[in-house]
């Protein structure tokens, strides 16, 4: 099949939709616990857990979430969603469509195939240009709330921090954050074909969603309640394999675009990273790493329910007629 085929066959415009409702789902479920994980990443939970005396221990997920409850009020949880609300729709409607695309020229199958990871990795690029933005705004909102408050709102926060440091400030920590971005979505999408082939032969007998394990031959849809079932566990178990395979190299990040600003003394991700390890050992690289597993189960598998509901509406399901393949000839 040439590209031009496979663009008439498969729809842009189901698998954007598909990826926008995955989007918008996934972030608003998700959003508490990403500032929690923040929170935890960058130290902030530690040093109020410590404030009544220099040993007591940081505060775990449950005691920063209270935190945050306590002294800045409920609709705290939500500071800095719009960045992320808006970059991440646009994101997912990207990813999802960019990935069943070059799944198709990869000839990537249904299953444990490492096709499939680099269908989702070849969009990374262009992701990082949407999210390093996105990332830096939503860290430095959220660590707002404990420094000077001095933010109103997501374009507020954009605004100020452009005049005063120019419009590159809005790509601080770009490569750690693209090169997270590539480890976490080849990953995502590589463990989501897999388990959700291992679920749906586990559970039915036999797998390859509606078109087969390779698509080479279309086969009847599988019962919508099977789907039910293995698409969110499938999408909750590739978000979570996913973070912990990424979460350093996000925590990284974390510390790069949440400093202060004021600071004179810049630090780069090799500067981060070597702090980490010197004062927390190899864990600090997973501070926050709870919150984000819970985290990712509960946006991925509903992301993947998002996705995979919306093209099941428009067209049967996202396998319906087989994995379509592009020959570029």
């Amino acid at each position: 099949m040439s590209a031009d085929d496979f663009l008439q066959t498969v729809n842009i415009g189901e698998e954007a939709l598909g990826g926008l409702a995955a989007g918008i789902v996934g972030t608003v479920l998700g959003f508490p616990l990403d500032l929690i994980k923040t929170r935890m990443q960058t130290g902030v939970a530690a040093s109020a857990g410590a404030g009544a005396g220099g040993g007591v221990r940081p505060p775990g997920m449950f005691g920063v979430a209270s935190q945050i409850v306590r002294s800045e009020g409920a609709l705290a949880l939500y500071k800095g969603i719009g960045p992320p609300l808006v970059s991440l729709s646009i994101i997912n409607t990207l990813s999802f469509t960019s990935y069943s695309y070059f799944r198709g020229i990869y000839r990537g199958s249904n299953g444990w195939d490492v096709r499939n990871s680099y269908a989702g990795m070849t969009g990374a690029p262009v992701f990082g240009l949407i999210t390093t933005p996105e990332n830096f705004l939503k860290t430095q909102m959220q660590m707002d709330n404990v420094r000077s408050r001095r933010f109103r709102g997501s374009l507020h926060c954009a605004s100020v921090l452009v005049r005063e440091h120019g419009f590159r400030v809005l790509y601080t920590g770009h490569a750690v954050n693209m090169t997270r971005e590539a480890a976490f979505v080849g990953c995502y999408f590589y463990c989501y074909e897999g388990f959700r082939e291992t679920f749906l032969r586990g559970l039915t007998g036999r797998g390859g969603g509606e078109g087969g394990v390779r698509g080479d031959e279309a086969a009847p849809s599988l019962p919508p309640t099977a789907m039910a079932a293995v698409v969110p566990l499938a999408g909750g178990m590739a978000g979570a394999c996913s973070w912990l395979f990424s979460f350093p190299l996000d925590c990284v990040r974390a510390g790069v675009q949440g400093r202060d600003l004021g600071d004179p003394i810049r630090r780069g991700a090799v500067r981060v990273f070597a702090d980490l390890l010197a004062t927390k050992g190899v864990g600090g690289l997973y501070a926050g790493v709870g919150p984000s597993i819970a985290r990712a189960f509960l946006v991925s598998g509903s992301r993947f329910s998002a996705y995979e509901g919306a093209l099941w509406l428009f067209r049967g399901g996202r396998d319906r007629g087989g994995v379509q393949h592009i020959d570029l000839k």
